[in-house]
């Protein structure tokens, strides 16, 4: 038990830095960001098992399994005496580890309701005040003179689009725009946001959650930029991007339009920089291999603490 404690303790520790970090500054993402993608899941998921799992195993060490700690430790719970063995770091390694998975559990819901409000309040918006699908785009345009493009995700989606961007824009730009956003809901990118800004709503003083927040972000506006690309064109989806770029707005992904500006101008300028490189996608080879290793990061915790449970 100690053993799989300190080997989940380190894994958790790789998770937690040096490997995010590297991830971060690596070039190779915006080739295949559907990969990085999922190396990312991988290492927020791999992370938080392993340091609920090391809590856990040092924890329950004294009865040889998580079971045994259990049925030694709840008919006690209350009314004590604490059985031997069991010491206050036990106790308090094991009260960590529930109470921390509570608060990701917690903030995980939470977060999901208010966006899911969020959603619902944008849709009674959208019936109110934008106009039936335009053409060529089949987007819902509300009237404004500022060039903005959104969509709302969940069971029922819309995308928006401002007669400001309207006007800004030809046919095959606006499509390109139009393109991006539903490419975001039609790849369910909501939901994989919502894990990572519920993980930095629950860790706000982690750094890594941050990082890992708007590495994602950064990663499916490339996922989304690549729909686009392949039916419209390289030149529509580059010229749109510097145009509602340089007017102060932004075509991106948002639960809502007040989530629709991002204030990082670094994010347009890695998308600009990926369409005018056409940079490759990583070989099959590479791909298959950062796909084991984000499984393996999840593999490695689940078999351990399934290794302990009994």
């Amino acid at each position: 038990m100690i053993a799989a404690s300190v080997a989940l303790g380190a894994l958790a520790l790789a998770l937690a830095w040096p490997v995010p970090v590297a991830l971060s500054r690596a070039e190779w993402p915006a080739r295949s960001p559907a990969t990085a993608l999922a190396l990312w899941q991988g290492i927020a998921l791999g992370g938080g098992l392993s340091m609920i799992g090391a809590l856990l195993a040092f924890g329950a060490s004294p009865a040889g399994s998580l079971t045994g700690a259990a049925t030694a430790l709840l008919p006690v719970l209350v009314a004590g005496p604490i059985p031997d063995g069991f010491g206050v770091a036990h106790l308090a390694a094991l009260t960590l580890a529930v109470g921390l998975a509570v608060h990701l559990a917690l903030n995980l819901g939470t977060t999901a309701v208010r966006a899911e409000r969020a959603r619902r309040r944008q849709h009674r918006l959208i019936d109110l005040l934008a106009s039936p699908a335009s053409e060529p785009t089949g987007a819902r345009v509300l009237s404004h003179p500022m060039p903005v493009a959104y969509c709302v995700p969940g069971l029922r989606t819309a995308t928006v689009v401002t007669e400001g961007l309207v006007d800004l824009l030809d046919d095959d730009e606006l499509r390109a725009v139009v393109g991006h956003e539903r490419a975001h809901l039609d790849q369910l990118h909501h939901l994989v946001l919502l894990a990572f800004r519920a993980w930095h709503a629950a860790l706000p003083w982690f750094p890594i959650a941050n990082r890992a927040e708007r590495s994602v972000a950064t990663l499916t506006e490339m996922l989304a930029d690549d729909a686009p690309r392949r039916r419209v064109g390289v030149e529509p989806l580059r010229t749109a991007l510097l145009r509602v770029g340089s007017s102060g707005a932004t075509a991106a992904y948002a639960d809502a339009p007040v989530d629709a500006v991002d204030p990082d101008e670094r994010v347009l300028e890695r998308r600009l920089a990926r369409l005018e490189a056409d940079l490759r996608p990583l070989d099959a080879s590479a791909r298959n291999a950062n796909w084991l290793l984000a499984t393996g990061i999840v593999a490695v915790p689940v078999c351990v603490l399934a290794a302990i449970a009994f």
